[in-house]
């Protein structure tokens, strides 16, 4: 029988918390990755389903802030749900740091694609997402997202020609009209 010493009992532990922190880490990614193919493929129940259900803070800036993930689906649906809108959303470079066992906190950077064949137009945008998450009910699930836009560049579509409408990183001054 193999003896068992106080040190191996502490690096077991060890191997236990450091397994849990990878699990943890890998089924936020999964969410994520979720989040960001549900926008891409016009799911409003599965991208409900990534946030928590009650108060929450999403801030998306030109596209609104909202304190319930039901605001959100709503103006998801409205604006991206139709056919003649495709998107792409690329999530890369995560950070993410588990608080503890039940609170995590993480950062991504986005690579947005649009076309609106309504309006002949196209947008690239880039940015940054902020994020804190929450495991409830076992689940983890997204409490708190910033979206930080760090570039973007709008392009019209005529005769087979693409012309810049604006590119730069603020869209405070842009004219969406």
């Amino acid at each position: 029988m193999p003896h068992f010493t106080h040190t191996d009992a502490t690096h077991t532990e060890d191997i236990y918390q450091r397994v849990a922190r990878l699990e943890a880490i890998e089924a936020i990614k999964l969410l994520k990755a979720r989040y960001l193919t549900a926008c891409d493929r016009k799911q409003g129940d599965v991208l409900r389903d990534c946030f928590a259900d009650g108060p929450v803070v999403i801030d998306y800036g030109p596209v609104g802030s909202f304190n319930h993930r039901d605001q959100l689906v709503a103006i998801f649906e409205k604006i991206a749900c139709n056919d003649h809108v495709f998107d792409i959303h690329l999530g890369a470079n995560p950070q993410i740091q588990i608080l503890d066992a039940s609170h995590a906190q993480g950062s991504w950077g986005l690579y947005f694609f649009q076309i609106d064949a309504a309006t002949n137009k196209m947008m690239q945008l880039a940015g940054y997402y902020d994020d804190r998450y929450q495991l409830i009910d076992g689940e983890w699930k997204i409490v708190e997202c910033r979206f930080q836009h760090y570039s973007v560049q709008l392009m019209t579509l005529a005769e087979g020609l693409h012309k810049v409408q604006f590119a730069g990183r603020s869209l405070a001054d842009f004219n969406w009209n």
